[in-house]
């Protein structure tokens, strides 16, 4: 028995004329890292196929499965923790709900014992050197991400194949089954999906049915479809209604309530808002792989809990979900920060005074010659609050996600710290009502993420790192500017700016980990986006450059780059910085 594609669902293809089905950031998943289209869309895959298995009936039958990674899944898989997702994803584990402390012992069990248990109920023999192939030579016509499964029956005869393509953001699809939403396969089972999602029409007109029309008279879509920015602008002029309504409002129509909406999204920030306050707060001191990278959250945080910032950092300081104001005060300041110390206690030292402390204190090493024209400058440090915390919460995150944690793909684990570390300034230190901040960021920013998910891509194997942190930029500083009350013609300007100054961002991980250039890049996304919304603000109404053109312009720069440079470890950074490729020999 073959079946080519074991869930060939009738699903209507891309077309740029087709009104945009909403997928809000409700859809966003909260996953393990380190990456959304190499690690959770693999691990997604391995327990479609399964499900599948399953309901024709055919787990019984299969004595062997053959995997088959291609392009950027084999030239990077194994630092982005591919094979241990998809053997795991073949048990029967999801991303959502993995416990990420059992991955690394259930995967070495698997190696160890060379046994694989299908589904968590049939077991059989894997032979990883042998059942799993690496074609980095090769890839598949849909897309860079490509994968094969294959299972084969007692006799050796095959049962069934199919392949899939992790698409970015952990979305899965295969031939019969691109669309940009990818609705179903976001998850595995299409049984919970709601109906509206399933049986969608396409030729009615955009905009013309308000939420509470009977269902009787229901189109097939939500009541504010958009295909482009511009739609997206006149819907919101059409119909008097800010880009975080009409996103609310497209997900009443899929079956979602207010408490619905209103509980998924706090999840969602309860979930990023751990994610930096457990990258702060860690023992552990560097990140997993060769490189070997010590972590700079809990370095960074301490320093800025220190007083440096007085009026920012006190205890009466509001935050919000689980880092609490008692969780900044249990955090000590690092002992070995001696540099602000020195600073502070030089024009003692000038005196023969002696520092709080008791001892006298050192003068700053300076570098450089004083018998010079040009004399030297002496060390000294810069109080930037906004700069400073931007960087510590965004790198916080990204070096959970390298390590295998908890985050929220938004939109993909490896940009997943732009949006958490911007949406955390403004909760911090300038809202003053932190539920609708959320909402209206998080539902702003996904409608900035459905544009270029359905107008160019969100995967770096697809269009380098200018569709993950580039994206993510361009999304929060969308939400910022909403925050600030910016009108809806402001936030998109917001997100053109934020996607422009990123154009032609390469992918270029090195060794394959999603940790250099990876985290330092977040943090540089989360400050631009905050500039960028300023500068949107700064500047109502004056620009020359529109936030489809700009997603236009990111198509065909991904089309253009080279596949060196499309997470493949090819090329950039990858290749100059001394640490070979890491592929698994074939």
């Amino acid at each position: 028995m073959h079946k080519r594609n074991l869930r060939p669902w009738k699903r209507r293809m891309s077309n740029p004329g087709t009104p945009l089905f909403p997928l809000s950031i409700c859809s966003a998943s909260v996953v393990m890292g380190p990456s959304s289209s190499h690690t959770v869309g693999p691990m997604r895959a391995g327990k479609i196929f399964i499900a599948d298995l399953q309901e024709l009936g055919m787990l019984e039958k299969v004595q062997t499965v053959k995997i088959v990674l291609y392009g950027s899944l084999a030239a990077t898989g194994k630092g982005h923790h591919t094979p241990q997702a998809i053997l795991l994803g073949l048990e029967g584990s999801d991303p959502e709900t993995i416990d990420t402390g059992t991955i690394p012992s259930r995967y070495e069990a698997i190696l160890a014992n060379k046994t694989l248990h299908l589904g968590g109920k049939r077991s059989i023999h894997f032979d990883m050197d042998r059942d799993m192939l690496w074609r980095w030579d090769q890839v598949l016509k849909t897309h860079p991400n490509g994968m094969r499964f294959s299972c084969f029956g007692e006799e050796g005869e095959l049962l069934a194949t199919n392949e899939y393509f992790s698409v970015g953001g952990g979305f899965v699809v295969n031939e019969n089954t691109k669309v940009d939403e990818n609705l179903f396969y976001k998850g595995v089972d299409k049984s919970v999906v709601h109906g509206a999602r399933l049986h969608q029409t396409h030729n009615v007109a955009e905009g013309d049915r308000t939420p509470d029309q009977p269902a009787a008279n229901d189109p097939g879509h939500p009541p504010y479809p958009f295909e482009s920015g511009d739609s997206l602008l006149a819907l919101t002029r059409k119909h008097n209604l800010t880009i975080a309504q009409i996103v609310h409002d497209n997900e009443r129509y899929f079956g979602l309530s207010e408490e619905d909406i209103h509980d998924k999204l706090m999840r969602i920030w309860a979930v990023m808002d751990d994610c930096i306050r457990s990258g702060v707060s860690t023992a552990e001191t560097t990140l997993p792989g060769r490189l070997g990278l010590r972590r700079r959250a809990p370095m960074l945080y301490k320093r800025l809990m220190r007083g440096f910032y007085p009026g920012i950092a006190t205890p009466d300081l509001q935050l919000i979900g689980s880092a609490s104001a008692s969780s900044v005060g249990a955090i000590d300041a690092p002992e070995s920060l001696t540099q602000a110390s020195a600073n502070e206690d030089e024009s003692a030292h000038g005196r023969g005074e002696v520092s709080a402390s008791g001892k006298i204190p050192r003068a700053p090493w300076v570098t450089g010659s004083f018998d010079h024209a040009i004399l030297p400058m002496p060390p000294r440090k810069t109080m930037i609050p906004a700069v400073d915390f931007l960087s510590c919460y965004a790198i916080a995150v990204n070096e959970v996600n390298a390590s295998g944690g908890r985050i929220v793909t938004s939109p993909t684990n490896g940009a997943a710290g732009v949006i958490p570390a911007v949406l955390k300034y403004i909760i911090e230190f300038i809202s003053d009502d932190p539920q609708r901040t959320i909402k209206t960021f998080l539902l702003t920013a996904s409608a900035v993420g459905m544009l270029f998910k359905r107008g160019s891509t969100i995967s770096a194997a697809e269009g380098g790192c200018q569709a993950e942190v580039g994206v993510a930029c361009s999304m929060a500083s969308a939400g910022f500017a909403a925050c600030m009350g910016a009108s809806p013609e402001t936030v998109l300007q917001a997100a053109e700016i934020g996607i422009e100054h990123n154009l032609g961002l390469t992918c270029d991980p090195i060794d394959g980990l999603v940790q250099v250039p990876c985290i330092e890049r977040n943090s540089l996304g989360a400050v631009k986006a905050v500039t960028a919304a300023q500068l949107s603000m700064a500047s109502t109404g004056v620009y020359r450059v529109t936030l489809d053109e700009a997603i236009e312009a990111m198509r065909l720069t991904a089309a253009d780059m080279s596949v060196k440079y499309k997470e493949t470890s090819l090329s950039g950074l990858a290749t100059t910085v001394k640490i070979p490729l890491t592929v698994p020999a074939c």
